[in-house]
């Protein structure tokens, strides 16, 4: 990995420009590395036995520093660099999916608040997300539209508050969360210049909160569906200006977010692929090895070709990103498409490495198969990246 070897003379309010010197993160990054394997498998084995993420597990995430990792130093952060951060988030991702959405999560919604921020509202709320000490839950998507422009929750302002309504829903987080970072309407707009973003207190009146938790994968992440009727939000809690709501959600969080995605499958696919490693070594078959048989060898070699490519393009778009390229968006959905696709074949080969006992949920590989899954819909669908693939490619020209 790429990283400097002293820290640069300009940080920006997303964190572009910070680093750690080399031992520092090698030391970092063994830590991560023994926790993952450690205490976190420990969690991931009580996770899935309950079906919920403990109160103590987010405790001890905090008191690890595992949840302030990504900021800036100014913001209480580490002062990792975004390809540092992702080297971290590539072991991370081989943890229990609900550690790695945590982990992800926290360590990226400041990346949303910051820039728009003013000194109060980033001692109110940025500072305490970086700390751990709240949970600000990403609040964009929409039951019956898409997640950008097409957003009908909407607001209208009598004096200094915002009245909101509408309905929000697939919203990690959503119902243990301190805030909601959501994002609405000037009522009576169209388009993004109508657009605010708010941080709503999660005991607002006039919310309904329903708790949609119930996944097929990713047990104890929660998950809300929200309905606003005429709730109350402080025009002090409006983050940037009117019309600046879908510059917060998509300008200097999404990118890196989808890169941050495509690290997490990069990483689970190594944990698949290591586990039928060691399963094709010790299971025998006709008094031979599972391992010298030249279909089981050939599919994992085709596993560890397919994981270096999409580690390798996902390490190119963070570069990308953290020098600020104009190719950096298109090169984060290139890399999330490619690393989700690449999860797919590799967690299914896996799995079939392990035949009939596979299926079992005994076998860690039956979990880490059905976690691979929800990487599709994380930031965007596989269609939605190639959209954005397409109209860089096109100039516009694809609609």
């Amino acid at each position: 990995m790429n990283t400097s070897a002293t820290k640069t003379s300009t940080v920006t309010a997303d964190g572009r420009g910070s680093s750690v010197p080399e031992a520092d993160y090698l030391a970092l990054l063994d830590r991560v590395t023994s926790w993952v394997q450690g205490p976190g498998e420990e969690w991931s084995g009580r996770i899935e036995a309950t079906g919920t993420v403990p109160d103590d597990l987010w405790k001890q995430l905090r008191e690890e520093g595992f949840l302030s990792l990504a900021a800036p130093r100014d913001l209480g952060g580490t002062g990792l660099s975004f390809v540092q951060w992702m080297g971290l988030m590539e072991v991370f991702s081989r943890s229990h999916a609900s550690v790695r959405m945590i982990v992800h999560v926290l360590n990226g919604t400041w990346r949303a608040m910051n820039p728009f921020a003013d000194e109060a509202q980033r001692q109110r709320f940025v500072l305490p997300a970086v700390a751990g000490e709240t949970v600000v839950a990403f609040t964009l998507t929409e039951p019956a539209n898409g997640s950008g422009a097409d957003i009908t929750s909407s607001v209208r302002r009598d004096g200094d508050t915002y009245y909101l309504s509408g309905r929000k829903h697939l919203i990690t987080f959503g119902v243990r969360c301190d805030y909601w970072l959501l994002f609405a309407r000037l009522e009576g707009s169209t388009g993004r210049d109508g657009t605010v973003a708010l941080l709503v207190d999660r005991n607002t009146p006039g919310v309904q909160v329903e708790d949609t938790s119930a996944t097929m994968g990713v047990r104890g992440t929660d998950h809300a569906s929200l309905t606003f009727t005429d709730a109350p939000v402080p025009v002090g809690n409006r983050l940037g200006a009117e019309g600046d709501g879908l510059a917060v959600a998509l300008g200097g969080f999404l990118t890196p977010s989808r890169i941050s995605v495509a690290m997490s499958c990069v990483g689970l696919a190594q944990r698949a692929q290591q586990l039928a490693v060691d399963y094709a070594r010790q299971r025998t078959t006709f008094g031979k090895p599972l391992a010298s048989r030249q279909a089981i060898a050939f599919s994992l070699a085709e596993n560890a070709a397919d994981i270096a490519a999409a580690k390798a393009l996902t390490l190119t778009a963070a570069a990308a990103w953290q020098a600020a390229e104009p190719t950096a968006a298109a090169l984060s959905s290139m890399a999330k498409l490619t690393a989700v696709d690449m999860l797919g074949r590799v967690t299914d080969k896996a799995l079939q490495v392990h035949g009939g006992i596979g299926y079992w949920q005994t076998q860690p590989i039956e979990r880490v198969y059905r976690d691979a899954r929800a990487q599709r819909f994380e930031e965007g669908t596989n269609e939605i990246q190639k959209a954005v693939i397409a109209r860089e490619i096109l100039g516009g020209a694809a609609g």
